[in-house]
Parts: structure tokens; sequence; C-alpha cells
């Protein structure tokens, strides 16, 4: 439908499309017209879609907040350097007293800063993290090349926890004899419980208690 005014008296006129472009009269003042087209549809603006982020990248831009909330202050725990972007490799380091191996596998010494390296794999946090000591520690759940946290990790467990949890292991608060990857460690921690744990302070920040 096509609607206009008669240029000489105003007069609205309302007709079917095919009439533009013909020639006509005003019926009230007889001025002659042409009937203009109809006026272009309205296209309504396309509105651009939010792009969606996926579950993994949410949790690890949680990850990096709560990690630089709990340990910004923390006099034990420190975040020495951050990898990726959302950050999924974590530099740690721990003042926290505990042992590292000697010579004498039964006698190890003590040993006050350790630095751990935790990777969040592509099927994290499905998957626990790939955590390693990249420091001598003397232990019965720590290895060169592996720390065991895979027993207790569950998806819905925050990485500052299993920071924390990590920090306890090397306090010698968090370990197990039973199934050690360090076997001289194990027989050691068994020997000599009356000297655990090697670090008795709370490795939990107090904000966080």
């Amino acid at each position: 439908m096509i609607e206009f005014n008669c240029p000489n008296c105003e007069r609205l006129f309302k007709v079917s499309d095919a009439l533009a472009g013909r020639s006509a009269k005003c019926k009230v003042c007889g001025h002659p017209f042409t009937v203009p087209a109809a006026a272009p549809a309205e296209i309504a603006p396309v509105q651009a879609s939010t792009p969606r982020v996926p579950m993994r990248t949410k949790r690890l831009l949680a990850d990096a907040e709560h990690m630089n909330e709990a340990f910004v202050h923390s006099p034990l725990i420190k975040l020495l350097e951050v990898q990726g972007t959302p950050p999924d490799q974590y530099k740690i380091e721990y003042e926290i007293q505990s042992l590292e191996p000697t010579e004498n596998p039964d006698r190890p010494q003590q040993r006050n800063t350790h630095q751990v390296e935790i990777q969040l794999t592509a099927d994290y946090p499905r998957m626990p993290p790939q955590c390693k000591m990249l420091t001598p520690i003397y232990h019965p759940n720590i290895d060169p090349s592996h720390i065991c946290v895979g027993d207790h990790w569950a998806a819905g467990e925050r990485l500052v926890d299993l920071v924390i949890r990590i920090g306890e292991m090397i306090a010698y608060q968090a370990y197990n004899i039973k199934s050690p990857l360090d076997a001289h460690a194990a027989m050691w921690a068994d020997l000599n419980g009356d000297k655990l744990p090697t670090d008795s302070r709370t490795i939990r920040p107090a904000e966080m208690e």
C-alpha cells in the first residue's frame, strides 16, 4: 500500500502498489500528480551474536583470578610465572621447610625453597593437571617428574586448592607410604614419624580460612 499527500491540498491518499508511477488528479482540488513509488521496506539491523566462550576457557580465566587473589599476600606461596592466554601453565614457589635427597638416600637434608610447575592440559579440568617439581625434594609421593595428585583430583576442585595441597605435601603434612613413588623416602617417613611434619605452619592463606 502506497500512502502520500496531494502536493497541492495535502489530502492523504492510500492506493495499491500497482498504481505507482500512474498519473492522476486529486479528487478534492483537481491538482494533477503522479503516484509516487512505494517506500522501500525497512530491513532490521542484523545483531552481532556474542561469541560463545568455551567452558574450559571460562575455567582457566576463573582459575587465574582465584590464584592471584589467593596468593598475592601469602608468605609461603608465590606465583613466579604464568604462561598462556588464558593461563594454562604456572610456576609456583613455596617457602616451606621440607627435605631434599643427599648422596646417602637414608639421610635427607633440610630445604626451604621449592619450585613446582603446573600444566593444565587440553583435558583439564576433566583430567588432573600435570604437576612436577623443578627443585629436588625427598618425599614418598613425589619424584623428579611427577607429583602424585591424581587420586585426589575432582573436576570441580579449584586450582588454588590443589596448589595448597601440594604445599601440604611438601611440608609433610600430607603423605602416603603405602603406594610411594620414592621407596626410600617412604621408608624414612615410616621410621621418622616423630620428626614430621617438617613444617607445621598452616599452608592455606588466612583470607581463605
